[in-house]
C-alpha cells in the first residue's frame, strides 16, 4: 500500500521524475519522460503494480531523512539496536538514458537490508519477461520498453522470478552498496555500466551550482531554494516546459473522483513560473519556458489550448486505467487531460503577460511574436463575451467567469503596453475601447453589492480565489474599497486559515459549478495568493500568519502537494506541484519587499510605463 502524499520525496533527472516513500519504496517512475507511461505505479496502487523497495529487514520508515543540501540528493537513514544504515538516491542529470541510483552505506554496526524490483511497463498494466544476464545484472523487457538493473558489490546474487527481483545482504560500517536502474529502448542495447561514484559527484555539484545562482536573502531562505529546486526538478529541459507535477491521478479528496493527470505543462502557470524564475535570478530557465510558451501557442489563435505536452504537443488524450485500483481507493485513474478541450478565455491573458514581462526583463522578441500577439488580442475581442470553462477547468456548464474576464482585460492591457515597443499605433485606439469596455463589464456584472466582492461568475454569490489576483494583475488597485471588500470575503474561504478555491455548497450530489460530486481539500496557492493580498492592502503582519502557516505543512524535505487537507491534516493532489511551489517562493519576495525584477504587473498600470523605458530591439 502506498504512503500517504507527504511520505514521499522527488528525485529527478530534468526529463523525468521519481518518487521514494519513507520506506525506502520508489512508487512512482515515469520513463523515459514525465508523461511517459509509469514504470512504477504503486502510488496508485499496490506493490504488485510496480516498485522497487530497499530498506532493512522489517520495512519500517526510516528514522529521518533529508536532501544532501541544496540538491536533490536524497539521504533516507534508517536505525536500529544493531546498527545504522543510510540509503542515497539520485538520478544523473541526462546524458544517456534515465537511471535511477541507490546507494547503500553502513554507518554503524550491522544491518540487515533487503529489495525488491518489481518493474510493470504501461502504467503498472504488463508484466515484462525478467531475466538474469548474469550474478549481478536483470534485465526487464516488454514491447517497446526495457530496463537493467546493475547490481554492485556486496549486494549477493538477486533471486530471479517471473514475477519480481529479490535481493538480500548485510551491511556493516563503511561498507557501500551500489543499484543502477536504467531505462532504455528494447530495440537497442542498455547503456554502459555507471560510474556511481562520479555520477553521484556529478549530480552534487550540477545542483550546487545552480543553487547558487539564487538572489534572495529574505526570510524563509531554505524554503525558497527548495521550492526553486522543485521548479527546476519539473523542467523538461530539452524543451523548457514546465509541469504541473511529477504525478497522476493523486486524488483532491481521499476516496473522491477528482483524480487528474498534471504531467503536462499548463499555460495559465506561465506568468507565475517566468515572475518566479526572473526575481530569483534564472534568466536562462524563464527564456527557456518563454520560449517553450511561444512555439506550444504558434499558429491560429482559436487552436490555442489550456494544456500541452512537455514537448509542445497536442494530443493529451484522456483515458481510465481501469486495472490500477487508485490511490487509497480513489477512482477513476485518469492519464491524459480532457480539459485540454476547453475553452478557456483566461489563458489569452496568460499568454500576453508572459510575453509582457519578459520585454519587461529585456528580452527582444521578433515580429512572428508581435504578429502572434496582435491575433491573441484579436480573437480575445471577438470571443471575451462568450462563457467559458475558466482557471479551474469546470466539468459542469460553461458560465461568464469573473477571473476570465478580468484576464481578458489583462490581454487588452499588456497588449496596449506592448504596442509602444512593437509599433502598432494603427490599433491602440481599438485595444484601448476593449480595455475600457471590459472593465467596465467586470465593474458592472461580476461586484455583488450584497457581498461586497467581486464574484465567481456574473450574476453568482459565489465568491472565488481568484479575484484576490486583482490588485496583483493592475486590474484594480490595491487600495480600491472594492478590492478591500473582496479580502475582506475571502474569510468565507478559511477552513483553519486555509483558503478553498471557492464555496463548496452543492446542489445534491453534484457541485453546481464544476460539475463533479465530492469534496476537494484547501488550496495551497490560493492561501498564497490570500497572503499576497493581505500584503498589498497593508496587513502585512496577517500576510506573515499565513504564509507561515502553509510553510508548517511542507513534508520533511520541503515539499508541497496541490491542497492540504485542514481536518485530516495531510496533503492532497499531485505532489510536487509546481503552482504550490511558485506561489511560495513569489509571496516570500512579496512579503520580503524584494523587487530584483520586474512585477508581473504593475498594480497602477496607468501611472507605470514600463515598457516604454525599456524598449528592447527587436531580435
Amino acid at each position: 500500500m502506498a504512503g500517504r502524499i507527504e511520505d514521499y520525496a522527488l528525485i529527478g533527472d530534468l526529463e523525468t521524475a521519481a518518487l521514494v516513500g519513507r520506506d525506502g519504496s520508489v512508487d512512482w517512475w515515469c520513463a523515459p519522460r514525465f508523461d511517459s507511461p509509469a514504470c512504477f505505479a504503486a502510488l496508485l496502487g499496490d506493490g504488485g503494480h510496480g516498485h522497487w523497495s530497499l530498506a532493512p529487514v522489517g520495512n519500517r520508515p526510516c528514522t529521518r531523512r533529508s536532501y544532501r543540501g541544496d540538491t536533490l540528493v536524497l539521504d533516507t537513514v534508517w536505525e536500529s539496536v544493531t546498527g545504522t544504515v543510510r540509503v542515497t538516491d539520485f538520478m544523473p542529470p541526462r546524458q544517456r538514458g534515465p537511471r535511477v541510483v541507490r546507494v547503500v552505506e553502513g554507518i554503524a554496526g550491522r544491518v540487515d537490508m533487503r529489495g525488491e524490483l518489481r518493474v510493470r511497463f504501461d502504467h503498472g498494466h504488463v508484466r515484462p519477461w525478467t531475466r538474469a544476464l548474469d550474478r549481478r545484472t536483470v534485465a526487464c523487457v516488454a514491447g517497446p520498453d526495457a530496463t537493467r538493473l546493475d547490481c554492485g558489490p556486496g549486494a549477493g546474487e538477486p533471486v530471479v522470478t517471473a514475477d519480481s527481483t529479490t535481493f538480500a545482504f548485510p551491511v556493516t560500517a563503511g561498507q557501500r552498496v551500489t543499484f543502477v536502474l536504467g531505462w532504455h529502448p528494447s530495440h537497442a542495447p542498455a547503456p554502459a555500466a555507471t560510474d556511481v561514484t562520479a555520477a553521484l559527484d556529478r549530480t552534487l555539484a550540477f545542483w550546487n551550482d545552480w543553487a547558487a545562482q539564487l538572489r534572495y536573502e529574505g526570510p524563509a531562505h531554505d524554503a525558497v531554494i527548495r521550492s526553486l529546486v522543485t521548479l527546476k526538478a519539473l523542467t523538461y529541459e530539452p524543451t523548457g516546459g514546465v509541469i504541473a507535477a511529477a504525478t497522476a491521478s493523486l486524488p483532491e479528496c481521499i476516496g473522491g473522483l477528482r483524480n487528474w493527470d498534471y504531467r503536462f505543462c499548463w499555460l495559465r502557470d506561465s506568468t507565475f513560473t517566468l515572475s518566479c524564475l526572473l526575481r530569483s535570478g534564472y534568466r536562462r530557465e524563464a527564456l527557456a519556458w518563454k520560449d517553450w510558451l511561444v512555439r506550444a501557442v504558434a499558429g491560429d489563435p482559436a487552436d490555442l489550448q489550456p494544456l500541452y505536452g512537455v514537448a509542445g504537443q497536442r494530443r493529451l488524450p484522456e483515458t481510465h486505467a481501469d486495472w490500477l485500483p487508485g490511490y487509497e481507493n480513489s477512482q477513476p485513474v485518469r492519464f491524459g487531460n480532457a480539459a485540454v478541450e476547453q475553452f478557456q478565455l483566461d489563458i489569452y491573458g496568460e499568454v500576453l503577460s508572459t510575453i509582457y514581462s519578459a520585454v519587461r526583463a529585456g528580452v527582444g522578441l521578433d515580429e512572428q511574436v508581435w504578429s502572434l500577439m496582435a491575433a491573441l488580442l484579436e480573437y480575445v475581442g471577438k470571443r471575451w463575451r462568450e462563457p467559458d470553462e475558466g482557471i479551474w477547468e469546470v466539468r459542469g456548464p460553461r458560465r461568464q467567469f469573473v477571473h476570465s474576464k478580468v484576464m481578458a482585460w489583462v490581454a487588452a492591457d499588456r497588449a496596449l503596453r506592448l504596442a509602444r515597443v512593437a509599433g502598432l499605433r494603427g490599433q491602440v485606439r481599438r485595444w484601448q475601447a476593449l480595455r475600457a469596455e471590459l472593465r467596465a463589464d467586470v465593474c458592472r456584472f461580476g461586484w455583488s453589492e450584497e457581498r461586497q466582492s467581486f464574484t465567481q461568475y456574473y450574476g453568482s454569490r459565489r465568491v472565488d480565489a481568484t479575484a484576490l489576483l486583482i490588485p496583483r494583475l493592475g486590474f484594480l488597485p490595491a487600495d480600491d474599497p472594492r478590492v478591500l471588500g473582496t479580502v475582506r470575503a475571502m474569510a468565507g474561504l478559511a477552513d483553519r486559515g486555509f483558503l478553498r478555491r471557492y464555496d463548496e455548497v452543492s446542489n445534491g450530489e453534484v457541485h453546481e459549478v464544476d460539475g463533479l460530486s465530492g469534496a476537494e481539500g484547501a488550496f495551497l496557492a490560493c492561501t498564497f495568493w490570500y497572503a499576497d493580498a493581505l500584503a498589498l492592502t497593508g496587513r502585512p503582519a496577517e500576510a506573515r500568519t499565513v504564509f507561515e502557516r502553509v510553510l508548517d505543512v511542507r513534508n520533511d524535505v520541503g515539499l508541497l502537494a496541490e491542497e492540504w487537507d485542514p481536518a485530516a491534516g495531510r496533503q492532497l493532489g499531485n505532489m510536487p506541484q509546481a503552482l504550490s511551489h511558485v506561489a511560495l517562493v513569489n509571496t516570500a519576495f512579496t512579503l520580503d519587499g524584494t523587487r530584483r525584477h520586474a512585477r508581473t504587473s504593475a498594480r497602477t498600470p496607468a501611472r507605470v510605463p514600463a515598457v516604454r523605458d525599456r524598449r528592447p530591439a527587436l531580435a
